[in-house]
């Protein structure tokens, strides 16, 4: 018998949301490790917090959105708290009942300085590795170490002299007029972006356009390429090997010698010779065009620089999934602690889509 077509409304529903999602989505999983990282974040969320006052909405539940968001590639806060209105997975990851109202999108905004402040990101991020089983995957003597740019958001109509020098007319052309740069030199030195005066005229290599950009830095573990450390700097040439002697020290406290595998970016002798200093042997690729390498037969003769230079390349997947699924090819925020708040905030999501195939497979 056909059933009628007739759209009726219920007054009450008794279906919990926990019964909405299958028990095998990949989601349960992930909210398990990610409600733990957020348990040990406790205190941190209560030093960030008045005790007196109307009570906020949990940061917990702001930052469960906000994987979401990186999660599914949603372009912004707005369409977020649209998803989150009707997706009943999303409220339940979250952690929202069904007749709860989404927040309005301007949440996100005041409470980010907040977050921001307490740099919860860089936390999470470590609270998400310190858990037992996860700790267990990572290796602790071999790394590899990359750097990517990061869209500014700003246009390169923005840049100007910073003296000054080229005010536009005060008549005709609008805010958004016709600009030819042909001819023109413009650098760091003597030129800014009006819209973010700390992004970096930079390009990546020879032949390729300067783009405003920042430049984020990840450290990868060799045995399943997990980032276990992430941040954000100004681009220039120096940044990529200033940021990985600065994330590399911290595991280089030991009494064992570790690797790091990094590509002829690296193969600077004051870079190689810092990383032997801190007790790091130097698996960087040799860069010998035109020039000697820093990296001698010493260190290319063993199995395990082969090894290295094999496996480093898997940190460009992580790079890849941040800028494209996360969002952060071009970010969507201005000044760097912001931009660099969202790359490792990126970096954890990362981390928390391939994590529970990992526990799974390790047993």
């Amino acid at each position: 018998m056909r059933g009628d077509d007739n759209r009726t409304g219920e007054l009450f529903s008794y279906v919990d949301l926990e019964a909405r999602v299958r028990r095998d989505h990949p989601l349960r999983a992930i909210r398990t490790i990610v409600n733990q990282a957020l348990a040990a974040l406790e205190r941190e969320f209560s030093a960030l917090y008045s005790p007196l006052g109307r009570p906020s909405i949990p940061p917990e539940k702001l930052l469960r959105a906000m994987l979401l968001q990186a999660f599914y590639s949603i372009r912004s806060e707005r369409l977020l708290m649209e998803r989150l209105e009707y997706d009943l997975l999303f409220r339940w990851f979250v952690g929202i009942g069904v007749d709860d109202a989404a927040w309005d999108h301007s949440t996100f905004s005041k409470n980010r300085d907040r977050l921001l402040e307490g740099d919860i990101a860089a936390k999470f991020l470590g609270a998400v590795l310190a858990q037992p089983r996860v700790k267990r995957l990572l290796s602790s003597d071999h790394f590899s170490v990359d750097g990517t740019l990061i869209e500014a958001w700003a246009s390169m109509k923005s840049v100007r002299p910073k003296d000054g020098s080229d005010n536009p007319p005060a008549e005709g052309g609008g805010r958004n007029q016709e600009a030819d740069f042909h001819g023109q030199k413009r650098t760091n030195e003597t030129h800014a972006s009006t819209t973010d005066p700390e992004a970096r005229l930079y390009k990546k290599g020879k032949g390729k356009e300067a783009k405003l950009c920042f430049m984020g830095h990840g450290l990868m573990e060799n045995r399943h390429g997990l980032l276990v450390d992430a941040c954000l700097t100004f681009a220039d040439g120096h940044a990529e090997r200033v940021a990985a002697l600065h994330m590399i020290e911290p595991l280089a406290d030991r009494p064992r010698r570790i690797t790091l595998g990094a590509d002829k970016g690296y193969d600077t002798e004051d870079f190689v010779n810092e990383l032997r200093s801190m007790r790091v042997t130097p698996h960087v690729a040799q860069n010998i065009s035109g020039r000697r390498s820093a990296i001698d037969g010493h260190t290319t003769r063993h199995g395990g620089y082969a090894v290295s230079q094999r496996i480093r390349k898997r940190i460009e997947e992580a790079f890849g999934w941040i800028k494209t699924v996360a969002g952060q090819d071009k970010t969507k925020f201005r000044g760097r602690d912001r931009v660099g708040w969202a790359f490792t905030f990126a970096a954890a999501a990362y981390n928390l889509v391939r994590l529970p195939r990992l526990i799974v497979d390790t047993g």
